[in-house]
């Protein structure tokens, strides 16, 4: 049973993602807000936390992230972000679904690692030979 359109290659796309979200993930957790805000398109929308309205556009994404990470200014934890699973679906626009898995490990000196385990629905287009994500919404298991 066939689960992927033929029209996607896997062979080349499916790394490419792959890589792509390697690379975000690490701005993310390297704390490079704007580095990361820049790998969404300019009017993209980026939902994260429950309860917290949607970030629109990159500016509005760079915003939002600071605020949500000022509460962890003194805080020595570190977070991995570590993305798995992913399952790529071609839209009628040219775009990718994705869904993928996402770990997030956060540790903090001499204390037991914490993991939140959620589910990223992502859309992602390709602009110049690289991917943008259009819209990210994560739900939390």
């Amino acid at each position: 049973m066939t689960t992927v359109p033929a029209r996607l290659d896997l062979g080349t796309t499916y790394p490419r993602v792959q890589q792509f979200y390697a690379a975000q993930m690490q701005l993310l957790d390297g704390r490079d807000i704007s580095g990361y805000a820049g790998t969404f398109t300019e009017d993209a929308e980026f939902a994260h936390t429950p309860g917290r309205p949607p970030a629109r556009t990159r500016d509005g994404i760079i915003a939002d992230l600071r605020d949500f990470h000022r509460r962890f200014e003194d805080d020595p934890m570190q977070r991995r972000h570590h993305v798995n699973m992913i399952d790529l679906r071609p839209l009628e626009d040219g775009a990718l679904r994705s869904t993928a898995y996402c770990l997030v490990v956060k540790v903090r000196p001499q204390q037991e690692p914490v993991f939140v385990s959620c589910v990223m629905h992502d859309v992602l287009v390709e602009a110049d030979g690289e991917f943008l994500t259009r819209s990210r919404h994560v739900s939390y298991d």
